[in-house]
């Protein structure tokens, strides 16, 4: 079955009334094709992402227009260190998403930082002065809101216990998931004095953590507690190692928050955010994309270039966040875009004319 793109009036309806119909993200037996042709059958359990077994020569993008441009219809792009950094706007940014759009390309904003809710980014968008609509942006807070749903958490009567900050709790608010712990767990600490213990509450049957940037041993406790002796779900959002807080430096980013819960549990999460199929199902099968026309954008080998190479996409790793050319072009590198560039902007680079002699 093919599906149209919603109208504004819908969209809007979607992003103010939750997820009421994401069926792509049901779980499912599926083959999953890498670039270096193997096949694997997979689940949306936690599974191990292929890669490239072979070092490849990535080209650097020269000729925009025959190179990308004239292949593409539909731009997903990641947001730290592509569109910004922390909270400043990337330089030319703005006339290149409009350049974009006057050639007809369909774009989408795909972040895996889980602080903001599609609304809260909306509102991130505005504040720098591009006018994104809110059905283009995807957040892997959405994505777990949205695994919860189409694996029918709430018909169980639990609750979900929260490592992370409010873009998850608002996710889970619209879809109308109890939750516990989050930002109201920020203060606490566990009394670890004699015959000190910490008690969880028993109708907690899922863990998401997601990036939080007030977390501490309380909640590390509570979680491990709810996996080890509740056996709740462990979903994590994304296992990022690093994050852009602030444009002056690189920051520890979700994977030290998920190691930590990995580390005390011996367990594996279930992904929902990069590479995860998880959103990109949601876009090429509900708004009847056709992945072959689709590139994604992003400045990290292991989650956004992963992401498109996993998946069917074409990739573009730009230079603009935490990956330098260095370690692209490194032999210990085997995860490989397509092409490669020094921000977005290189999207229109003027092509010099070639000289006859």
């Amino acid at each position: 079955m093919k599906f149209s793109l919603p109208s504004a009036a819908l969209s809007t309806m979607w992003l103010a009334s939750g997820l009421k119909t994401a069926a792509a993200f049901a779980p499912r037996s599926r083959t999953i094709v890498s670039r270096a042709g193997a096949i694997a059958s997979a689940n949306l359990a936690p599974r191990t992402f292929a890669t490239q077994t072979n070092m490849a020569n990535v080209l650097k993008l020269s000729e925009p227009q025959s190179e990308l441009l004239d292949q593409v219809d539909v731009f997903i792009f990641d947001c730290d260190g592509v569109i910004w950094r922390g909270d400043s706007l990337i330089d030319g940014i703005p006339e290149t998403l409009e350049k974009l759009r006057k050639l007809g390309k369909k774009m989408f904003f795909v972040t895996n930082n889980s602080t903001k809710s599609r609304a809260g980014y909306k509102k991130k968008f505005d504040s720098l002065g591009l006018d994104i609509p809110p059905e283009e942006i995807f957040s892997s807070s959405f994505a777990a809101a949205a695994y919860l749903e189409q694996t029918k958490f709430k018909e169980t009567g639990k609750k979900i216990y929260v490592i992370g900050e409010v873009g998850i709790c608002e996710e889970l608010d619209l879809i109308g998931v109890p939750y516990i712990g989050g930002p109201a767990d920020s203060d606490k600490t566990p009394d670890m004095g004699p015959g000190g213990k910490l008690i969880v509450d028993e109708d907690v049957g899922g863990v998401i953590v997601g990036f939080d940037r007030n977390v501490n041993y309380y909640k590390i406790q509570y979680a491990q507690l709810c996996i080890n002796e509740g056996g709740a779900e462990f979903i994590a959002t994304n296992l990022d190692a690093v994050t852009h807080l602030t444009d002056a430096q690189e920051w520890a980013g979700n994977g030290s928050m998920v190691g930590a819960i990995k580390g005390c549990t011996g367990q594996e999460p279930t992904v929902v955010g990069k590479p995860s199929p998880l959103m990109i199902d949601y876009l090429a099968e509900k708004l009847g994309l056709d992945k072959g026309r689709i590139c994604m954008v992003g400045d990290r080998l292991d989650t956004d270039v992963l992401f498109g190479t996993d998946n069917g996409l074409k990739s573009v790793l730009v230079l603009s966040g935490v990956t330098t050319e260095e370690k692209l072009l490194s032999p210990e590198n085997t995860i490989t875009p397509d092409l490669y560039a020094d921000t977005i902007n290189d999207f229109f680079l003027e092509v010099p004319a070639k000289v006859e002699s």
